[in-house]
C-alpha cells in the first residue's frame, strides 16, 4: 500500500508525495520533533491508551463506537496517526486532519453509563485528557527507554508546544500545563475522578493484549511484546486499581532490554520497519518529515496562521463543556 493510500485509509487528509507547505509549528530542531519520531513514541502511545481507560467519559465513547474492538490496533495507529501530523506534518495537513477530528467526535455523544451523566468526544475535558496523556505518555517513554532526559531549556520548549498543538482540539487553551510542575499538578487533580471498570479494562487489553482474531498474528506479538515496558511505565496506584501490574523483577529486566531493542530501532530505516508492524501510517509521516525535500516555505507558523489559510470554518463547531 503506497503512503497515500495507507493515510486514506485511515481517514487522515495527508499525502506523503505531497510537497511540505512549511515546517508545521515546531520545526525540525524542536524538541517535539525528536521525541515524536523517535521509536519510542510507539511504546507511548500504547501506555496513552491504557492511562486514558481511566476516564470514563471517554471510555464510555470509545465502548459505544466500537472501533477499538474490531480493530485495536487500527484504532492505535489511527489515533498515533493524528498526533505525529500535528507534531511534524505541515500546518495544512495538521488543520485538515484537526478539521476532520472535530467533525468525526461532534456524532460521537452518549451517556457514560456510571454516572449516569452525558459524554462528548468534543468535550474541552475529554480532549485535555487526551491531548496530555498523549504528550506526556510519549516524553515519558522517551526519557525512560530513549536518550533520557531532555534539558531543562528542551523540557521547557516541549511543553509550550504541547500548548501550541492543544489550540487544534477543543481544549481550553487556560487549561493547558505548560511545565513538567504543571503536568503533575494536573494529573493529581484528575485523579478523584478517574476509575476502572469493565468497560475500562476491555478497552486496555485490547490495545496491550489485542486479541489475534482482530489483528494480524505478527502486530499482535509485536504489540503484546511492547507490553511489559509501558506497564513498567504506569504510577504504581494505576497498576493496582487496573490489575495491570507485573512482579517488579519483570520491571527491572524490561527496562534494560528496551532501551538496547529502542536503541537498535534509532537508525531510521530501522525505525520504519517498526512503524510498518505495530503503527504502519505513521510511516508516511515520519518519510515526509525526515526525507523530503525541503517545504515550499521554510517557516514555522502558529495554528492561527495555519487556520486562516488553511482552515475551514463551517467544519469548526464549539463543544460545550461537561457539568
Amino acid at each position: 500500500m503506497t503512503e497515500r493510500r495507507m493515510l486514506a485509509h485511515r481517514g487522515w487528509p495527508f499525502d506523503g508525495d505531497r510537497r511540505r507547505e512549511d515546517h508545521g509549528f515546531f520545526g525540525p530542531d524542536s524538541p517535539t520533533w525528536r521525541v515524536w519520531t523517535s521509536p519510542t513514541a510507539l511504546l507511548g502511545f500504547q501506555r496513552s491508551i491504557a492511562v486514558e481507560a481511566f476516564d470514563p467519559f471517554l471510555t464510555a465513547s470509545v465502548t459505544d463506537t466500537q472501533g477499538i474492538y474490531t480493530d485495536p490496533m487500527g484504532r492505535l495507529d489511527s489515533t498515533l496517526t493524528y498526533f505525529t501530523i500535528v507534531a511534524v506534518g505541515d500546518s495544512r495537513a495538521a488543520i485538515e486532519s484537526s478539521e476532520l477530528l472535530q467533525k468525526v467526535h461532534a456524532r460521537a455523544t452518549g451517556v457514560e453509563p456510571i454516572s449516569g451523566e452525558r459524554y462528548s468526544a468534543n468535550d474541552p475535558a475529554s480532549q485535555l485528557w487526551i491531548h496530555m496523556t498523549g504528550w506526556h505518555s510519549v516524553l515519558k517513554c522517551y526519557e525512560a527507554y530513549g536518550p533520557g532526559p531532555l534539558s531543562p531549556a528542551d523540557e521547557e520548549r516541549y511543553w509550550a508546544d504541547c500548548a501550541i498543538a492543544a489550540e487544534l482540539q477543543t481544549c481550553d487553551p487556560a487549561t493547558v500545563p505548560t511545565s513538567r510542575d504543571g503536568v503533575r499538578q494536573y494529573f493529581a487533580e484528575q485523579r478523584p475522578r478517574l476509575c476502572w471498570s469493565e468497560n475500562a479494562d476491555r478497552v486496555a487489553r485490547q490495545i496491550l493484549y489485542p486479541p489475534s482474531d482482530t489483528t494480524s498474528r505478527r502486530v499482535a506479538l509485536a504489540a503484546r511484546g511492547l507490553t511489559p515496558a509501558v506497564i513498567a511505565t504506569l504510577p504504581s496506584w494505576m497498576r493496582r486499581l487496573s490489575g495491570l501490574d507485573q512482579w517488579r523483577v519483570t520491571d527491572a529486566a524490561v527496562v534494560p532490554a528496551t532501551k538496547a531493542a529502542m536503541a537498535f530501532a534509532r537508525p531510521l530505516p530501522i525505525r520504519l520497519r517498526l512503524a510498518d508492524i505495530v503503527a504502519p501510517s505513521i510511516r508516511a509521516v515520519w518519510v515526509n518529515a525526515l526525507r523530503r525535500r525541503p517545504p515550499l516555505r521554510e517557516v514555522v507558523v502558529t495554528p492561527a496562521e495555519a487556520r486562516e489559510r488553511y482552515g475551514n470554518a463551517a467544519v469548526r463547531t464549539p463543544a460545550q463543556p461537561r457539568s
